[in-house]
């Protein structure tokens, strides 16, 4: 959703929140009422409190500004907060102007965290968020649900939201977000809950604004395999790793609009997945349930519209069609008061695990303050991502730089000197904005020599003579260049993946004055070719959105006094790729007028492959030969049915273990380094076409010295070697498999699955009458 600063959205802001219920001080009909009563289940306090209100008063709490009731003693309440890399600006969150609270920690963008394939750091990074919310929320700045990840995959180059997700791979975007949730909310199944955190957008949503196809009335026609494969596995990963909240997309699928999409709300999420625990609720991006009448065109009347929506399973619309149409939707006897009622008890039931009603020394996180945001060691773990996620893509040798007293270095182009280019978007105000030009004047007794260069908003040379001038006067050249959110935003894709022709043409110019010249390319991908096919330039690291701290880390990674080990989340296409297939394609398959999306299906040639990543060392890896290499399908499930059940929700089978695959990783440079380990799949089994590979583990080590070996542990699951069938059931299939490590492919293990095949997880169907029914307005209901 887009923020828009209007004053009207900001006055709504700034008092949207109030101090907690006081159910010690506030009214009387708060403090006898059992929402109080915290030796209660969470569900009959909610019923409680909700069992107080009078149909007008839960109808006027149904949207995302909720102004609670007063005589009650329910405060004012603001769903919508953000906190992508950092608590952000958003409708419920309010920075003041200066002193406290007028900032937060920034920290990269998702997808140049992804890129670092580091769990751990995500949960780090996730905890300090979580911290920074919750002090805001105390202060009464804030909500304490975050209405974050973005956790589609990034299929498509163009897609202007991918700089807020991970990367492109299903399987490295789930174990992301385990670790992220796991941060935010502090823990699996906490006590308290931390901050709530809400998994956006479901489901295969990836386009804004292309060639005049618009998110909020696009239908994304996906099939079923498709679907189960690629677009929702994230969203499953969020229900087993117990997300508070998840937000239903502005697309329809296969003609449903999400947000009225019973099928994959109910039947799906809740039922199939089992999203339906305690203070589990769903939201609606902001206008979607509109979206569903005004530009769907789904539904014949605003009040059929809001009961759709909120009986399909949309508890919250963000927006106000259910505080304005519901009591039509009543009056009609199209919902019911109960239907509003178990939309508000998953709210309140949430408020309450956050312990929104409990005394304050019940509650851990109530005691958090000003002093607990931007500490010391919040600003070394951004600084740390940063550094975590670069990735270097080219390197002759000249990397690093070895910066001498009384050296002169230029630092040129337009991300040279950025400041809050490094947020991307989805950011908060930053305590401070680091840029690659400060970063160089710290470093002592050396002369930098700056300029600006050509923008993305003026194509001329007019503003060439200051980094021609800077190259000319240097002993190194440094060229930070590429795109950032005036190309590539919400609302806004991109038509091309090809670097300006006047950025290439300055670069080429200053990288062929004979001096060391590294290209830093920032902001998304683009099309490297011309720079890697160049033999004057030097070197290229891939910096992403760095975050508060992104041009010390990108300076540090330069000079040598960090050394890059992040690798590409997606794969770098070559400039033609965006003619071969439309952004409104959604099959991953190779196919007619498509050549295949991500690594796993494209059939060309990869720019850069994803996974990719140079080091300033050497490595070699081996696979330790475990002790058998046949399995019987039979027997492996009959072993995990026991103890990962299929016959529970949700299905547990697919996580059943496989095996822990060792990796001896050595360096046999001199440079201590970290090293990505990441563990794809293939061969010749399930279904056609096969994959050309799949991930399906990884793991970063830490600091391995020259000379050093480390060991990676890289577990296998039955889901690991499973494939989706057309009607999206996980099976595990006989065949020849394949286990290739790195990128490129240093060693390999095959094995062999016999037996017959098994049915790991046999998916819900969509109802029959509802494939051939009409809806009001004549239009085929669709499913996926």
């Amino acid at each position: 959703m887009l923020y828009r600063t209007s004053g009207s959205l900001l006055l709504l802001a700034a008092s949207a929140h109030a101090l907690f219920p006081d159910c010690s001080n506030g009214p009387e009909l708060l403090k006898s009422n059992a929402v109080c009563n915290t030796s209660l289940s969470v569900i009959a306090r909610a019923q409680a409190i909700i069992g107080a209100m009078t149909l007008a008063e839960k109808i006027n709490n149904t949207g995302s500004t909720s102004p609670g009731v007063e005589r009650l003693g329910l405060p004012p309440y603001t769903w919508w907060n953000e906190a992508l890399h950092g608590v952000a600006s958003s409708p419920g969150v309010n920075f003041s102007d200066m002193g406290n609270f007028s900032h937060a920690t920034s920290f990269p963008q998702p997808i140049l965290m992804g890129a670092a394939f580091d769990d751990a750091l995500i949960e780090s990074v996730a905890s300090v968020v979580s911290t920074e919310g919750r002090a805001f929320n105390n202060a009464n700045r804030s909500g304490a649900d975050f209405w974050t990840p973005n956790i589609n995959p990034y299929k498509d180059p163009r897609w202007g939201r991918g700089q807020e997700t991970p990367g492109e791979d299903p399987f490295h975007l789930s174990s992301y977000v385990n670790s992220l949730i796991t941060g935010l909310q502090g823990g699996k199944n906490p006590a308290v809950t931390k901050v709530i955190s809400t998994c956006k957008h479901v489901a295969a949503y990836d386009l804004e604004s292309w060639m005049g196809n618009y998110r909020y009335q696009f239908n994304a026609e996906v099939t079923t395999q498709d679907m189960v494969e690629y677009y929702l596995p994230t969203f499953k990963q969020c229900a087993d790793s117990n997300v508070q909240a998840m937000m239903c997309s502005y697309n329809a699928i296969n003609g449903v609009p999400s947000c009225a999409n019973d099928y994959l709300l109910n039947t799906i999420l809740r039922e199939h997945w089992g999203f339906k625990g305690d203070g589990q609720w769903i939201t609606s991006d902001c206008d979607a349930v509109e979206n569903v009448f005004g530009t769907h065109d789904f539904t014949d009347s605003r009040a059929v519209t809001v009961a759709e929506s909120l009986k399909a399973g949309t508890d919250i619309n963000c927006g106000q069609y259910y505080q304005l149409f519901l009591t039509d939707a009543h009056s009609q006897g199209l919902v019911t008061e109960s239907d509003i009622d178990k939309s508000l008890i998953r709210q309140y039931s949430s408020l309450i695990k956050l312990g929104f009603f409990n005394p304050p020394s019940d509650t851990p996180y109530r005691s958090l303050t000003w002093k607990d945001v931007s500490t010391p060691s919040s600003q070394k773990l951004a600084y740390t991502a940063a550094v975590e996620g670069i990735t270097m893509i080219k390197n002759d040798g000249t990397l690093p730089l070895a910066i001498k007293p009384g050296m002169s270095v230029a630092i040129i182009g337009d991300w040279a000197n950025a400041t809050t280019q490094m947020q991307g978007n989805y950011q908060g105000v930053a305590p401070y904005l680091r840029s690659p030009l400060y970063a160089l004047q710290q470093i002592p007794n050396i002369t930098v020599n700056y300029g600006n260069g050509p923008t993305q908003g003026n194509p001329t040379t007019d503003d060439w003579q200051s980094p021609l001038a800077a190259a000319r006067k240097s002993d190194v050249i440094i060229y930070a260049g590429g795109v950032d959110i005036d190309v590539e935003a919400e609302g806004m894709d991109r038509y091309t993946i090809k670097w300006l022709g006047f950025q290439t043409d300055l670069i080429n110019l200053v990288c062929g004055m004979g001096k060391p010249c590294v290209l830093i390319q920032m902001g998304d991908q683009l099309d490297n070719s011309p720079f890697l096919n160049n033999p004057n330039v030097s070197a290229i690291l891939w910096g992403g959105y760095p975050g508060q701290d992104g041009g010390t880390a990108l300076v540090d990674i330069v000079t040598g006094k960090q050394a890059p080990a992040g690798r590409l989340p997606v794969t770098q296409y070559p400039t033609n790729y965006v003619n071969e297939v439309p952004m409104t394609d959604m099959n991953l398959r190779p196919g007619k007028n498509n050549p295949g999306r991500t690594y796993k299906w494209y059939n060309g040639t990869a720019v850069v492959p994803f996974g990719y990543g140079l080091h300033y060392t050497n490595f070699s890896t081996s696979i330790t030969p475990p002790s058998k290499t046949s399995y019987d399908i039979q027997i492996l499930v009959a072993g995990c049915s026991s103890a990962y059940p299929s016959t529970v929700t949700p299905n547990l089978l697919p996580s059943c273990p496989f095996a822990n695959i060792s990796v001896p990783v050595k360096n046999t440079g001199k440079v201590a380094s970290d090293f990505v380990t990441l563990g794809f799949l293939t061969g010749t089994y399930g279904p056609k076409p096969y994959p050309n590979k799949q991930l399906v583990t990884y793991t970063r080590l830490h600091n391995i010295a020259g000379g050093a070996s480390q060991t990676a542990t890289l577990p296998l699951t039955l889901q690991s070697l499973s494939r989706v069938d057309v009607n999206g059931d996980t099976v595990l299939y006989p065949g020849d498999y394949e286990m290739l490590v790195d990128v490129p492919t240093q060693s390999t293990l095959k094995f062999t699955l016999t037996g017959k095949a098994a049915t790991l997880d046999k998916w819900p169907q969509p109802p029959k009458e509802g494939m051939a029914a009409r809806n009001a307005r004549g239009q085929r209901e669709g499913w996926f």
